[in-house]
């Protein structure tokens, strides 16, 4: 037996796997309690170390994190070498090693892939990785180490970091000294990259009021309070920070954050902001963020993925016309089926610009968003970026202003180019291009809502017994499995002005996610709660 294979054997030996479990690598990793993760994250090490020596030692990175779920749950992904979603074949050979039975058997696999894929075990392999604060974090890391350090790969440990600046970092890595090197790989080069950028595009605007930043008890706290160090003066934008509590684990993403707000549809409950003033809250690892307001009557309006999107989509599009582009430089949206159905209608018809649907997840948005010159990414709970094409900085780049007004319309644009993260959709930079959009129109967060009416709709989670029962088509918009499911949601659907429901199984939990939007709120309601009824009764 190989040295290698005899040090993968003696170190898995040290993680057997929960019993009678089965992984899945789904949209987000692998994502679970976190006491079932030790064998998975210990096996994701030997995958980011195979993964790297067939990209001929190019930096893998690994992501310790649950985001959004509860602060018992962890979970692992895998990034690629570009900042992006590691590639859907991978993400089978993941979910197969991490279904291993025995050590012998990760062994075996472990050089199967090898051979597969004529990896040459020879060629050193470069994996960084991080964590959020979750209390489990600091065991699953270790266990990563032993999956990293039996597989002979070289590692750097950042520590603890939000899920897009480990992106940041991969992206960085891999493209040093190329023409199109991203930045610095480090957290400092981060944090100076996107608030320059900010300054830039800001030009000599300042925000009308405070920003109050709900952190959801996580890794975004302490990160957001780095980069307002970095970020101009109070009177530019000031920034409350609120839920930054990350010395309490147990805290995290408990009544606060992008999550609580999309789905309750209101504020924290320690939220303190008066009528009008603009809020937005994070997820746990800071890649999603919302916005949203009280009126004067004191009713809570939702600024959601999707009003992101139109409002980067509108702005964009309006520079892109001042710089004399708007004909070589094509801009399109790319929703989910989540995306309220006012939302695609304002973009067709008002903004003029292409819609695409595709599944939920962000690496469908993300290739879907890369086949567009620009292309507009946000799913409707905050997780998104703009991702500008090789063809259009390119035209960006050779473009020469006729006028003072172009010039001004295009540095902005190209401000905009560098502060917008486009390896991956971050809570922080996003919530940056936001603050930047408002204050070059004057907007508050009443302006905002008002560019159209969002159809009421209902987020509901079914819990089921096995959500692998459930199969959908038609970008998740319709259930193949049960059938005689989707045929009672066509029926509840009917019996509804403008009504749209759909069911799709989580990638993460065995829950349904049932969407239903319709007229009025009560309708969307009684929609969201008939279908979950035929959920539970088709499972």
């Amino acid at each position: 037996m190989a040295s290698t294979d005899q040090q993968i054997l003696e170190a898995s030996a040290k993680h057997p796997p929960a019993p009678n479990h089965k992984y899945q690598y789904g949209t987000a990793g692998f994502r679970m309690k976190a006491d079932l993760l030790d064998s998975v994250v210990f096996r994701c090490g030997l995958i980011a170390a195979l993964r790297s020596r067939q990209l001929q030692g190019k930096t893998i990175g690994v992501m310790i994190t649950a985001s959004h779920n509860p602060p018992e749950d962890n979970g692992v992904k895998l990034v690629d070498p570009l900042g992006s979603m590691l590639e859907a074949e991978w993400e089978e050979l993941s979910t197969r090693i991490a279904n291993t039975n025995n050590d012998d058997e990760v062994v075996s696999v472990y050089n199967e892939i090898a051979r597969l894929y004529h990896i040459d075990l020879a060629v050193p392999a470069q994996v960084v990785f991080a964590r959020d604060t979750r209390a489990s974090g600091s065991r699953l890391a270790s266990c990563l180490v032993d999956g990293l350090t039996a597989a002979g790969a070289e590692f750097i440990d950042y520590n603890i970091l939000t899920t897009p600046q480990l992106h940041y970092m991969v992206r960085c890595i891999n493209t040093q000294g190329t023409s199109q090197e991203y930045g610095e790989a480090t957290e400092e080069g981060y944090y100076t990259k996107f608030s320059n950028a900010f300054k830039r595009a800001m030009g000599n605007k300042t925000s009308t009021g405070a920003l109050t930043v709900d952190c959801a008890n996580g890794v975004g706290g302490p990160k957001l309070t780095e980069l307002i160090k970095y970020l101009p003066s109070n009177e530019v934008l000031q920034i409350k920070v609120v839920n930054d509590n990350v010395h309490q684990p147990e805290s995290l993403n408990v009544d606060c954050g992008a999550d609580y707000v999309k789905t309750s549809q209101k504020a924290p409950p320690s939220s303190k902001a008066g009528p009008g003033d603009r809020c937005c809250s994070l997820d746990g690892d800071a890649d999603r963020v919302v916005y949203y307001f009280k009126d004067e009557s004191n009713t809570f309006h939702l600024l959601d993925g999707d009003r992101i999107a139109t409002l980067a989509a509108s702005f964009i599009g309006d520079l892109c016309r001042q710089c004399g582009l708007a004909e070589e430089v094509k801009i399109g949206v790319v929703q989910t089926a989540y995306a309220n159905g006012s939302s695609t209608k304002y973009i067709e018809q008002d903004l003029k610009l292409e819609v695409k649907c595709t599944a939920t997840g962000v690496k469908h948005l993300h290739h879907a968003a890369e086949r567009l010159d620009v292309g507009v990414y946000f799913e409707a709970n905050g997780h998104g970026t703009v991702i500008f094409s090789d063809r259009a900085l390119k035209k960006l780049a050779k473009l020469e202003p006729k006028s003072p007004a172009q010039l001004a319309a295009l540095e902005t644009l190209r401000a905009l180019v560098d502060l917008i993260n486009q390896s991956v959709g971050d809570a922080l930079t996003d919530m940056l291009l936001v603050e930047v959009i408002l204050a070059r129109k004057s907007w508050g967060p009443l302006e905002w809502l008002q560019t159209y009416n969002d159809l009421p709709n209902r987020l509901v989670k079914v819990k089921v017994h096995n959500r692998n029962l459930f199969t959908t088509e038609d970008a998740e918009r319709r259930l193949v499995t049960p059938a005689a499911a989707q045929k009672g949601i066509d029926e509840a659907v009917k019996k509804v002005r403008n009504g749209r429901s759909f069911a799709r199984p989580s990638g993460t939990e065995d829950v349904v996610r049932v969407y239903a939007e319709a007229a009025t709120k009560a309708e969307a309601d009684d929609l969201a709660a008939k279908v979950s009824s035929i959920i539970t009764a088709n499972q």
